[in-house]
């Protein structure tokens, strides 16, 4: 998922958390701070994992994991322009790399990792850490906005296309070859995500009154949900679930909105039996006397579900994960707090805050005062839930011996090798490869 900056916060909240992210598959967070940063496992509701913490690196902006394994990107503003990739186990330092600005984000599947600058993309091959390619003089991005599939067998790549539009450019990071530009907003993208296939991609401009849904790598539009009318808001996070059927979107206001992905044709009955059945059945046949712009603006979904936060102005992302077997929609503030609640994937409506947990000690947590009063799940509920994880283990190309592409050069396909990866002797990805290196001169723009 994708990581947030939480300085600058609107409404002069105060931030505990210099960032934080959720990693590809919502098993963990990772948060930065003053004096490091922490990495925690989310495999229960009532108990925060400290899995790893480290005050080596003060300062930290950003940190990244990759899914469940020990490497560990970080980033801090001691150096700005360095990237260090760790494993935390061994308490080792894989390799770092030095670039020409300011390092504004990172992005890593089991495949690629991508640096990216103001007005440049840097993909690396993560089994060695050498440069396949460098998106070179693209539209100034002073947030650092991009977004990397987490399926690694895709690894298409988001980021914004105009200066002025919310144009989206799309770039296949697998074949390292563009694919097409997507005309998302009339505004100026304000979040962007994948979903965990890389079929989908979610947007949102910065009024953040309307979130759409394309898919990839046609760019399509899907989806259209309208977030609100009431006032322009800053969306912080977009974030499907595991198994697209879900995206939640947060932002400087006290709600997150959920929305469920199905079209209203499949999901509304011929016969409506309730009042409210009745009523929307008039409401559509009306907006068919209606114009054009009006009547899509009504036929447009609403939130499905809603998380409801005690504070506004915090900078937050959200993501929606199943803990336990059961759907849970999670929210990390740069307050230094995880809230957790439940979802109801059948019915919606607003999600019970049933726990929440302080990032800044070693994982304590504070019970929510209405734990008691929670009536009980119903058993369906589980079985909603209790499919099978979409991922799947796979051989991944992406290991060259030549030493990396220099200035954009394209590694050619057939210097790719094919096979099983694994990190180290743990079974994890990708190997153990000692390695430095300095882009500054060799693949940034002069």
């Amino acid at each position: 998922m994708e990581a947030e900056g939480a300085e600058g916060a609107p409404g002069g909240a105060e931030a505990a958390l210099s960032c934080f992210s959720f990693n590809q598959d919502c098993t963990s967070l990772a948060v930065g701070t003053k004096a490091g940063y922490k990495l925690f496992s989310l495999s229960s509701v009532e108990q925060l994992d400290h899995v790893h913490g480290s005050n080596d690196t003060p300062d930290v902006y950003i940190v990244e994991r990759l899914f469940s394994s020990s490497l560990v990107v970080v980033v801090s503003h001691a150096k700005p322009r360095q990237m260090n990739v760790y494993h935390f186990k061994k308490g080792t330092e894989i390799c770092n790399y030095s670039y020409s600005g300011n390092i504004l984000s990172i992005r890593l599947n089991r495949q690629r990792l991508l640096v990216c600058l103001e007005e440049s993309i840097y993909i690396h091959n993560i089994k060695d850490m050498k440069l396949l390619k460098t998106i070179l003089d693209i539209p100034a991005n002073p947030t650092g906005l991009c977004a990397l599939s987490i399926n690694h067998s895709n690894s298409y790549v988001a980021y914004p296309g105009s200066l002025t539009t919310g144009e989206i450019a799309l770039y296949d990071g697998h074949s390292l070859k563009a694919v097409c530009t997507i005309a998302a907003h009339e505004g100026t993208l304000a979040a962007i995500a994948f979903n965990s296939s890389g079929s989908r991609l979610a947007s949102a401009s910065e009024k953040g009154t309307v979130i759409r849904v394309f898919s990839v790598p046609d760019g399509q539009k899907l989806y259209e949900f309208r977030r609100g009318v009431k006032r322009y808001v800053t969306i912080s996070s977009l974030a499907f679930s595991m198994d697209s059927q879900f995206l939640c979107a947060s932002s400087n206001t006290e709600t997150v909105h959920i929305f469920r992905l199905e079209h209203l044709a499949n999901s509304r009955p011929e016969e409506p039996s309730t009042w409210t059945g009745y009523v929307g059945k008039m409401f559509l046949a009306a907006s068919n006397y209606l114009p054009t712009q009006v009547s899509d603006m009504m036929n447009q979904d609403r939130a499905f579900a809603t998380g409801r936060l005690g504070f506004s102005g915090h900078r937050n992302i959200c993501t929606l994960a199943t803990i336990q077997k059961l759907p849970r929609l999670l929210v990390a503030s740069s307050s230094g707090h995880l809230y957790v609640y439940n979802l109801d994937p059948q019915d919606g409506g607003d999600c019970v805050l049933i726990k929440t947990h302080s990032l800044l000690g070693s994982g304590t947590s504070e019970e929510n005062k209405e734990n008691d009063l929670r009536p009980p799940l119903p058993q369906s509920y589980a079985a909603t839930v209790a499919r099978p994880s979409a991922s799947a283990a796979s051989t991944v190309p992406g290991y060259s011996e030549d030493g990396g592409a220099l200035r954009g050069e394209v590694i050619p396909e057939h210097e790719f090798a094919t096979g099983p990866v694994c990190l180290d002797d743990e079974n994890e990805f990708p190997p153990i490869t000692s390695c430095r290196g300095d882009q500054q001169d060799k693949a940034a723009p002069s």
